[in-house]
């Protein structure tokens, strides 16, 4: 990264310019100012409004499990800033060590039509990542030991809890779920139990797969087309940035010639300047200069950075 970029991002918003201190810079003097930000103090008062509304979408960018995973990645100590009253409700409500959320799954689609708490794989790693980067407390092994048993050759399976019955997304039952492997991914980076690792190996590996027949599989129709390869911020969805940013996490992939394509479709979007514009965005992030299509933005400029960072 040349100075200007750095330059450009060093006059970006305060949370910005405190990632990016940290991140890129190895001086993470300046987040402690973070917690103070407007904006995140919503977020704070958004989390901690336990239960949490149904989620109807995994695409609800809104909903607060979204903005708790967009407050993990920036490493904010919730535990501090808000105390663990909303750690000790979610805790109350796990089964298994995975964490449940309110869930409506109609009678047509094989669920009860009521209201009853339950997870998915296409949800509970990423809270479970969520729980473990902002409660240091909290202790998410357990719910681990249960995503590593639930876990098959081909990475994670499109599974729910009992209490939704027969539920699952549209495809093979034998494909993996890409969504819900990338979140395991996280989660499964995040622990320090070796059969995590192995766990990770073996995700990384189906997402890269993924990634090379990315023309013709669309396992429960998670397409890798046009769309996927637009740039995108925060990481709500399965898009090319955040399946590379994990993906980042994993040192064995590296070098990996399937990652490196990934790494040069994102490095085509780079301006003359060294910047990145959104391809597409989520509106419920108004305010953040990520949801603008129209002139390149620092937090996505940032992101990848970061990731060159990460595999150099």
């Amino acid at each position: 990264m040349d100075g200007p970029v750095l330059q450009w991002l060093l006059a970006g918003d305060p949370v910005l310019r405190a990632v990016v201190h940290r991140d890129l810079l190895d001086d993470p003097s300046k987040m402690d100012g973070v917690a103070a930000d407007p904006r995140i103090q919503a977020m704070f008062r958004n989390v901690s409004d336990w239960p949490w509304p149904i989620l109807t979408s995994h695409k609800s960018a809104g909903h607060p499990i979204h903005q708790l995973a967009f407050l993990a990645e920036l490493g904010v100590d919730l535990e501090r800033s808000v105390g663990d009253g909303l750690l000790r409700s979610m805790t109350d409500t796990m089964a298994d060590g995975l964490p449940r959320l309110l869930t409506n799954v109609p009678e047509r689609y094989g669920g009860s039509g009521k209201n009853e708490w339950a997870w998915a794989l296409c949800d509970a790693p990423l809270v479970l990542y969520s729980l473990w980067r902002c409660f240091p407390s909290f202790d998410g092994e357990v719910g681990m030991r249960t995503l590593i048993s639930l876990s098959r050759e081909n990475g994670m399976p499109c599974r729910v809890s009992p209490e939704l019955g027969k539920w699952r997304g549209p495809g093979r039952k034998d494909d993996p779920c890409p969504l819900a492997s990338l979140y395991t991914l996280r989660a499964a980076r995040w622990s320090k139990e070796k059969a995590s690792e192995d766990l990770a190996r073996t995700i990384s590996d189906s997402l890269l797969s993924l990634w090379e027949g990315s023309r013709e599989r669309h396992p429960y129709m998670f397409f890798m087309g046009t769309d996927f390869r637009k740039l995108k911020l925060p990481f709500v969805w399965y898009d090319i940035l955040s399946v590379a940013d994990a993906l980042s996490l994993c040192p064995w992939v590296h070098d990996d010639g399937r990652f490196q394509e990934m790494i040069s479709v994102i490095d085509l979007q780079r301006d003359a300047e060294g910047r990145y514009t959104p391809g597409s965005v989520w509106t419920s992030w108004k305010g953040w200069d990520l949801c603008q299509k129209k002139e390149p933005s620092r937090w996505v400029t940032f992101v990848v950075e970061r990731l060159h960072r990460r595999v150099e």
